[in-house]
């Protein structure tokens, strides 16, 4: 009776580990997504590493102060498909006051009206993240930035943008499912 008891109370927590959400995904109302095909692409001077659909088109871009990982569905035109941009700045951040003021000012820059934004944990690390949208050329338009401390030299900046407003808010969230994919190789 007892080997009975442990093995529920044992499968239970196993269920329940193996089918909790990450807290971003949950803040988003968003559901766990199982992409196909997935590859491991890492930046060009290996910092870090991203799982995506093998079928993406992918470019990668690097100077003295950056490394990048571009992609995108290609296969899909730009109304329907997302934007991801995931950059490791060698730069220290701070999510104060100045730096929250500074998001906005970029946005507003660029027409862009921020609807949230919000200090949160991704990949185990001190995070931020916004949300604006706006009008870029004749498309409405979403960015969410998630800006992720490595440690005190560096920072990921994840970048995620859809346009047009078909199904805008399911894309955002593949994006946050893919974010939530990488892996810090230094």
């Amino acid at each position: 009776m007892k080997n009975v008891l442990f093995t529920l109370i044992g499968a239970s927590l196993l269920f329940f580990a193996c089918s909790k959400q990450s807290k971003n995904i949950e803040n988003f109302n968003c559901k766990p997504i199982k992409f196909k095909n997935l590859e491991k692409v890492n930046d060009f001077k290996n910092l870090f590493s991203l799982e995506i659909p093998s079928t993406w088109k992918t470019n990668l871009y690097y100077d003295d102060l950056q490394s990048s990982i571009y992609t995108a569905d290609t296969t899909k035109q730009l109304t329907e498909t997302l934007l991801l941009d995931i950059t490791n700045i060698n730069q220290n951040i701070k999510f104060d006051t100045n730096f929250k003021l500074k998001q906005e000012q970029e946005n507003l820059s660029k027409n862009l009206v921020q609807i949230t934004s919000k200090k949160t944990t991704i990949l185990n690390k001190p995070s931020f993240y916004t949300i604006s949208k706006g009008k870029k050329g004749k498309f409405n338009y979403k960015v969410c930035h998630f800006f992720i401390k490595i440690n005190e030299q560096s920072f990921i900046l994840a970048k995620a943008e859809v346009y047009g407003d078909s199904l805008k808010n399911e894309r955002l969230c593949k994006a946050i499912n893919l974010i939530e994919k990488i892996k810090i190789l230094h």
